[in-house]
C-alpha cells in the first residue's frame, strides 16, 4: 500500500459512489508532474461568485482605508476578520443593465455584460463562470456547481422575463444554467454517480476503500482524512433533516399544512439551514477539487424570501429593500455572515503553505448598489488570494473614471483561472489592480 499512486482524479470509490480527496502533504492529489516522491503538488485556483439580490443598505455599504486599518460599514462588519484578505471595489457597472431599470434587466447580464432581449424573447450572454467552466471544467468531476437558495421565477415583469432575475449563471446566451436549490441533489452531484440508486450513505459506500487508503498515508494525513470524512457525514445528516422545520419564507401558501405526503428529499424551509448547507457543499466541492467554479445565488433579485429568525417576517425581501430600516440592515448582515462563514471554513483548510481561501477567489456582488434600482455602480467585495495572485487589503474606487466596466473585473478573474480571452462583454482589458 505504500506505493499508492494518486492522479488528478483520485477518489475513494464504492458502488455508484466516488469521493474526491482533499489536499494531503504525503501524496499527490492534483496530479502535477513532480520529481520528489511523496511531495505534494500545488493546489489549483478556484472561483466562487455569491449573489444577493436587491443591493444593500444605502448608508452602510462602504469601506474606508486599507489593510488591517480598513473601516467597514455595518453591512460589511461580518467580514472584519478578513480585511487583509479583502478587495473592496466601488464604481464598476454594466452599461447594458441601465436600459431597462428593473430587477430582471439588471440581473440577467450581471456576469456577462451582454445586451438583454425583452418582449417574450430570452437572450443574454454566456456568464463568466460558465466561460471558465467550458475552458477548464474537463479537469474536474463537475465542470461547475450552480447553487441557489430560492427557486427560479418563470413569470414576466415589465416586458422582461423574470428568469433573468432568477439566474446569474448562463451556459449560452439563451440558456440559463440549471440551478440546484435542493441540498441533497447538490450533494449527489459531488459524490454520487448516476448509476447509483437507493438511499445508501455516501460514506458507508466507500468505507472499505477508505480503510485501505488510510494505511498508506502519514499520521497527519490520517487525521485530515478523518476530519474530512466526518464533515461529509455531518452534511449528510443535516440534509436528512432539511425540510422538516416549519418556518416558511416568501409567498404564503393557502394551506397551513401539507395535503400530500412530504417528499423524502424536501426543499428546506429554514433559510438559515438552507444557506449553511449550500455553503458547506461549496466548500466541500472546492476542498476535494470536485469543481473549481461555483456560483451561489443566496436569493433572487425581486425575491420573496422572509427571515423569521431575524424577526423580519412581515415583508418579503424585495419590498424590504426599498427601505433603509434596521430590519433591512439585519437582512444584509445575515447575507454577509454567509460570506464570512464560507471564508472562515476555507481559511481553516490547509493546502501546503497556503489555505483553501488563499487558493481561491470568493466574490460577493449584487445587481444594484441600493434597493432603489441604482445600477450606476455595483457592490463588489472579494476575499481570497487567487492562488497568490491577488493582493488583499485593497480599497479600489473607479467611480467617475473611464473604463469602469464590471467585465474588466471578470477578465482579471479569468486570468487567475488561466483563461484569457481578448475581450469579454464590453471590456477589452482587465483591471490591473486585481
Amino acid at each position: 500500500m505504500s506505493g499508492y499512486q494518486l492522479s488528478r482524479r483520485t477518489m475513494l470509490r464504492g458502488i455508484g459512489v466516488s469521493i474526491a480527496l482533499p489536499w494531503m502533504e504525503s501524496l499527490r492529489v492534483w496530479g502535477d508532474e513532480i520529481s520528489t516522491r511523496n511531495k505534494a503538488s500545488q493546489a489549483p485556483t478556484r472561483m466562487a461568485i455569491l449573489f444577493a439580490g436587491c443591493g444593500f443598505h444605502k448608508h452602510e455599504w462602504w469601506a474606508k482605508g486599507e489593510g488591517k486599518s480598513m473601516k467597514l460599514g455595518k453591512v460589511l462588519e461580518p467580514l472584519n476578520e478578513f480585511r487583509e484578505n479583502m478587495v473592496f471595489i466601488r464604481g464598476l457597472y454594466n452599461a447594458e443593465a441601465l436600459k431597462g431599470n428593473i430587477h430582471s434587466s439588471q440581473t440577467g447580464n450581471l456576469l456577462s455584460g451582454a445586451p438583454l432581449a425583452s418582449g417574450g424573447t430570452i437572450r443574454s450572454g454566456t456568464s463568466v463562470d460558465q466561460l471558465i467552466a467550458q475552458r477548464v471544467g474537463h479537469q474536474t468531476k463537475v465542470p461547475s456547481l450552480v447553487l441557489g437558495c430560492e427557486k427560479a421565477n418563470p413569470s414576466v415583469h415589465k416586458n422582461y422575463s423574470m428568469l433573468y432575475s432568477s439566474h446569474i449563471s448562463w451556459s449560452s446566451p439563451t440558456t440559463p444554467t440549471p440551478l440546484e436549490v435542493y441540498p441533497a441533489l447538490a450533494f449527489d452531484q459531488l459524490f454520487k454517480d448516476r448509476a447509483q440508486r437507493g438511499d445508501k450513505s455516501v460514506l458507508d459506500a466507500v468505507l472499505e476503500d477508505a480503510h485501505d487508503f488510510r494505511r498508506g498515508i502519514s499520521r497527519r494525513d490520517q487525521q485530515k482524512l478523518d476530519e474530512y470524512l466526518n464533515s461529509v457525514r455531518e452534511v449528510e445528516k443535516r440534509i436528512e433533516n432539511a425540510g422538516q422545520r416549519g418556518e416558511l419564507q416568501g409567498w404564503r401558501p393557502s394551506l397551513t399544512k401539507p395535503n400530500i405526503p412530504r417528499p423524502k428529499d424536501g426543499y428546506p424551509q429554514d433559510i438559515v439551514e438552507h444557506m449553511r448547507l449550500m455553503s458547506d457543499i461549496l466548500v466541500l466541492a472546492f476542498q476535494t477539487d470536485t469543481t473549481r467554479v461555483c456560483t451561489l445565488k443566496l436569493n433572487n433579485d425581486h425575491g420573496t424570501l422572509r427571515f423569521p429568525h431575524l424577526g423580519v417576517d412581515y415583508m418579503i425581501h424585495h419590498l424590504l429593500s426599498h427601505s433603509d430600516s434596521k430590519d433591512w440592515l439585519k437582512v444584509n448582515r445575515f447575507f454577509l455572515e454567509q460570506v464570512a462563514y464560507i471564508a472562515r471554513r476555507m481559511d481553516s483548510i490547509q493546502e501546503g503553505e497556503r489555505t483553501l481561501l488563499d487558493n481561491s477567489m470568493l466574490m460577493l456582488c449584487s445587481s444594484m448598489i441600493h434597493g432603489n434600482h441604482d445600477a450606476n455602480q455595483l457592490p463588489v467585495v472579494m476575499l481570497g488570494g487567487g492562488g497568490g495572485r491577488i493582493k488583499g487589503g485593497q480599497n479600489l474606487d473607479y467611480l467617475g473614471k473611464a473604463d469602469r466596466q464590471m467585465c474588466r473585473l471578470y477578465l482579471s478573474m479569468m486570468d487567475k483561472m488561466d483563461v484569457r480571452p481578448e475581450t469579454f462583454g464590453d471590456a477589452t482589458m482587465p483591471l490591473e489592480e486585481v
